[in-house]
């Protein structure tokens, strides 16, 4: 009797569910068409799906929600074979009973994610902790409220299974949470009494001698009251970080290193001074602890002591007292190269050589290009008078390299100009050029040098300060002699005829010359016995040659009427004046 009702095994059992929908009987694969043809039928039909007094419509096809149909139905099928008696005591079981089947659902991860996210971004309503709020010079403490929102775990289980139903309601209640405060009422009163207790007098603050009122209501506006979760009244906050930070700028002084100042005659020591220092951190506590006290409304607040890096005593023992050596040059030119030289003069002035170190005039300037404000102005490249950024540097150089010569220091590196320029000293000028060209001189006393430079309307002073070390130095410069033949330069002009010519420029000859310098010690010992030999290139006569031809003239036949003969005339060329030599121009 079993064995006749246990039926085919190639049919589905009566009393079979999948998805909600009676399948027994059929074929396996009729029962999968069927069950893709219904849900094909529903990925557009829009379910509601309402929370928190919001809905939202969505369909399966907009998130991707499709069962897995075949696999559902290869599940039922499983119970269809075997032996006949066992196959039909199953199949009498599942009609009796029922067999429900439900598929797995696959759908878009991330379509799902940002769904869930704009729910819960409309829906969830967050709770509110009780709060301390301020009203003038009032303080009141506001109610918690607790907050709602979406079970996010049980909202997409709900909102994926809803859309793979083939029964599917329209509307679906998604399920909520509730939310607690952190803080309530009850943990604020003491929070609530400090902000009381802070503005119920002034509050004086004291830094030494000197007394800082705080108002009340500028103390209220620097309290920070209790907020995400805390449960405490603080000092702190904009209102407060303006006001300590105006009170530190009231009582800071920064220390002042032992400097040299220059005076008629000399040189004197000006004192180091130490500075003070405001702890802006303990201020603020100190201002908290008076804030908050019924009967103490004072506070006084220490500062510590900042040292000078160089102090009085350190400053004497440089040895700073006079004028170790001096020099003046004049200058001039074009404005770009009036500035250079008074900011070059600036980027070296103050500079301390230590005994035995030396001073390099590239290494205190550093680069001289326009990003420190160098300008455009006459620089010899070359050996060739052109336009370049720092014109005028060599006149600080030269200045300094004669200072450092008056004095009978070291001089460890010095280049002459390529150019002849007869307003330096003969045969001690000294050119610059960062980084190759460096002026270099060493500290061989033992004190400390110091370099100032002054900058008047015409003229340029360096002067050399530490201990006078009464050196004589006696100096023997040769004659500027000439070495050679002044060049000649060739310039076509096609505005001239052929033949004819003009004189640009009157050029000079290459020239040397030779400055010994003899360097005497106090007690007479020779110390330094230096020449110092200068070759300048020649600049040359540049010419301007004619290359355009002449026009081919025709005789006209002779008048045979008598004439009287008259002197002709010609022309030539004028030439425009020549420039000044070299000699006479600024570098």
């Amino acid at each position: 009797m079993v064995t006749l009702v246990a039926g085919s095994p190639e049919r589905l059992a009566a009393g079979t569910t999948i998805g909600g929908l009676e399948v027994g009987g059929l074929r396996p694969e009729q029962a999968t068409a069927l069950l893709e043809q219904r849900s094909a039928a529903l990925q557009r039909e829009p379910v509601a799906f309402v929370a928190g007094g919001r809905s939202f419509t969505f369909t399966a096809s907009m998130l991707g929600v499709r069962p897995d149909w075949e696999s559902a139905v290869r599940t039922a099928s499983a119970g269809n074979g075997g032996f006949a008696p066992l196959r039909g005591l199953r199949r009498i079981q599942t009609k009796l009973f029922g067999v429900d089947v439900t598929p797995r659902v696959t759908s878009y991860p991330s379509v799902v994610r940002y769904t869930l996210a704009m729910m819960t971004k409309a829906v969830d309503r967050p709770a509110v902790d009780a709060a301390v709020r301020r009203r003038g010079l009032r303080f009141t403490v506001t109610p918690p409220r607790a907050g709602v929102g979406l079970d996010r775990a049980r909202t997409e289980a709900l909102l994926v299974a809803s859309l793979a139903d083939l029964e599917r309601p329209d509307r679906v209640q998604m399920p909520l949470v509730r939310f607690e405060p952190r803080v309530v009422g009850a943990d604020l009163v003491e929070a609530a009494r400090a902000a009381r207790t802070a503005i119920s007098a002034p509050v004086t603050l004291a830094v030494g001698p000197t007394r800082f009122r705080v108002e009340r209501w500028r103390m209220a506006e620097m309290l920070t009251l209790p907020a995400r979760g805390t449960t405490e009244t603080e000092i702190g906050g904009p209102a407060a970080r303006q006001w300590l930070h105006a009170l530190a700028l009231k009582v800071n002084r920064p220390s002042q290193d032992a400097t040299f100042k220059v005076v008629p005659g000399g040189i004197e020591l000006v004192p180091a001074r130490l500075g003070r220092r405001l702890d802006v951190e303990a201020a603020r506590r100190a201002l908290q602890s008076a804030a908050f006290s019924p009967t103490v409304r004072s506070a006084s607040v220490t500062t510590s002591v900042s040292q000078p890096e160089r102090s009085t005593a350190e400053a004497k023992t440089m040895g700073i007292t006079g004028i170790v050596g001096s020099y003046t040059t004049a200058y001039g030119g074009t404005p770009g190269r009036i500035h250079n030289v008074g900011l070059v003069a600036e980027l070296i002035d103050g500079a301390l050589v230590a005994p035995g170190a030396q001073f390099s005039f590239n290494e205190t300037t550093g680069e001289r290009n326009e990003a420190k404000g160098f300008e455009d102005a006459p620089v010899i490249i070359n050996g060739e008078l052109q336009n370049g950024i720092g014109g005028g540097v060599c006149q600080v150089s030269t200045t300094v390299f004669n200072a450092a010569f008056e004095a009978g220091l070291s001089i460890e590196r010095r280049t002459n100009h390529a150019l002849y320029i007869d307003h330096y000293p003969l045969g001690r000028d000294a050119t610059v050029n960062y980084p190759d060209l460096d002026l270099v001189f060493r500290n061989d006393t033992d004190r400390w040098l110091l370099l100032r430079t002054f900058v008047g309307a015409g003229s340029l002073t360096v002067n050399l300060y530490g201990t006078p070390q009464d050196r004589r130095v006696e100096t023997e410069t040769a004659p500027l002699t000439v070495d050679g033949r002044v060049p000649w330069r060739r310039l076509d002009d096609a505005t001239l005829f052929r033949g004819e010519k003009v004189v640009e420029q009157l050029g000079v000859p290459p020239r040397s010359t030779a400055v010994t310098r003899r360097v005497y010690a106090a007690d007479g010992t020779l110390m330094y016995d230096t020449t110092w030999r200068s070759y300048y290139v020649g600049e040359p006569t540049v010419v301007r040659l004619g290359t355009k031809k002449r026009p081919v003239i025709v005789p006209r036949p002779e008048a045979k009427t008598e004439t009287s003969p008259v002197d002709a005339t010609v022309t030539a060329p004028t030439a425009e004046p020549a420039p000044a030599p070299p000699s006479a121009r600024q570098p």
